[in-house]
C-alpha cells in the first residue's frame, strides 16, 4: 500500500511538473531624479503550476521606487518586462491575469502606470492599458492603495510584457509630499478547459489515494 501510495505522489509531482511555464524577466529597474540614480528591483518568479511575477519595488538597491517624503528626489520612472513560455505538455493557452500594484501618495504626488502585453510569436497587443494614482493635493486619496485590476486577453501560450511607472511629487511641502511604489505584482490564469482537465487528474489521483487506504 505504501508503494501504491508513494507512486500517486511521484504521479503527481510529475504531473504538476509537466505544467511548468518558463518565466524570464527581461528587464527591471527604477531611474531616480534628479541624479539619474539607477536602482535595480529584484523579482518572485513562480512557475508552477501558473505564472506569477512580483517585482519588489519597496527594496529597490541602492533605492526603493519612492520620491519625495524626505529624499533628494522629486520624480523618477520604474520599467520592468518579462516573457512567458509554456514548457513542454504545459497548460493550454494563458487567457489572463490579476494586475496587483500596492503603493503610498501624500499630498502632489501622482503615479501613473502603463501596461502593454503582446503575443510573442505574433507581435498582436492582447492588452494595452493604463492609469494613475494621486494624492490629495492633485485631487486624489492620501495614504496606501492597492490596485486589483482583472484582465482577459485573448489565448496566447507566448506574451512578453512591459510595464513603465512613472512617479512624481509637486515638491511644496519637503518631507510629505510622497509617491511610493511598494510592489507590482501579476498572476496569470490559463485557458479554463485545461485548468479543469489538471483539476480533474489530480481529483482523480486523490480517489484512489483514498481508496487506498
Amino acid at each position: 500500500m505504501r508503494r501504491i501510495l508513494y507512486s500517486l505522489i511521484v504521479s503527481a509531482t510529475l504531473i504538476a511538473a509537466a505544467h511548468a511555464w518558463t518565466v524570464t524577466i527581461i528587464n527591471s529597474q527604477g531611474l531616480l531624479n534628479p541624479g539619474a540614480v539607477v536602482t535595480n528591483v529584484p523579482a518572485i518568479v513562480v512557475n508552477n503550476p501558473l505564472p506569477q511575477v512580483s517585482f519588489l519595488t519597496a527594496v529597490g538597491s541602492p533605492n526603493p521606487i519612492l520620491v519625495g517624503n524626505g529624499t533628494v528626489f522629486n520624480n523618477g520612472t520604474y520599467n520592468a518586462a518579462y516573457s512567458i513560455a509554456p514548457n513542454p505538455g504545459g497548460l493550454g493557452p494563458l487567457t489572463g491575469f490579476n494586475f496587483i500594484v500596492s503603493g503610498f501618495v501624500q499630498g502632489n504626488a501622482v503615479i501613473t502606470w502603463q501596461k502593454v502585453v503582446t503575443d510573442t510569436d505574433t507581435g498582436a497587443v492582447l492588452y494595452s492599458g493604463s492609469g494613475s494614482i494621486a494624492g490629495a493635493g492633485q485631487g486624489g486619496s492620501d495614504g496606501a492603495f492597492v490596485l486589483n485590476i482583472p484582465v482577459v486577453i485573448a489565448p496566447s501560450t507566448k506574451v512578453t510584457v512591459t510595464e513603465t511607472f512613472t512617479l512624481s511629487v509637486g515638491g511644496s511641502q519637503p518631507g510629505v509630499d510622497t509617491a511610493s511604489l511598494l510592489l507590482v505584482e501579476q498572476d496569470w490564469v490559463p485557458e479554463p478547459a485545461s485548468l479543469l482537465a489538471l483539476g480533474a487528474g489530480l481529483a482523480g489521483l486523490a480517489g484512489l489515494r483514498r481508496r487506498a487506504r
